[in-house]
């Protein structure tokens, strides 16, 4: 199964990215061959950002992401909103890619599922 992501929310104040990556891992535990592909855009890029420093006990978006990127899966994120925000790929962890919507077309149409977050 190729199941395509795409969160808008920002990483924290709602918990849609979150959930979004929880359902995610829990995809790729029932189903270790799927090709998860995660899109972030608008302000949820922030969520890429390396360095990030939660509460303890609160759950943290980039830790989520860097157990992503450790598969085989891709983390794209847009690269219009990247700008927007003032935020360059030297600012994201290690496995995350600079994108665009001709490649979230392209993930879209090859996509078995798409979700949105």
């Amino acid at each position: 199964m190729k199941a395509l992501f795409i969160l808008n929310d920002p990483p924290y104040g709602t918990e849609r990215c979150y959930n979004a990556l929880r359902l995610a891992g829990t995809l790729i535990k029932k189903d270790p061959s799927a090709e998860i592909t995660v899109f972030l855009m608008a302000d949820s890029v922030i969520g890429a950002r390396k360095g990030q420093k939660t509460p303890d006990g609160y759950y943290n978006v980039e830790r989520m992401l860097k157990r992503f990127v450790t598969g085989p899966h891709r983390l794209l994120l847009c690269a219009v909103c990247m700008d927007a925000r003032g935020l360059t790929e030297a600012d994201l962890i290690d496995g995350a890619h600079r994108s665009s919507m001709d490649e979230l077309a392209a993930a879209t149409v090859e996509a078995d599922k798409v979700l949105v977050f």
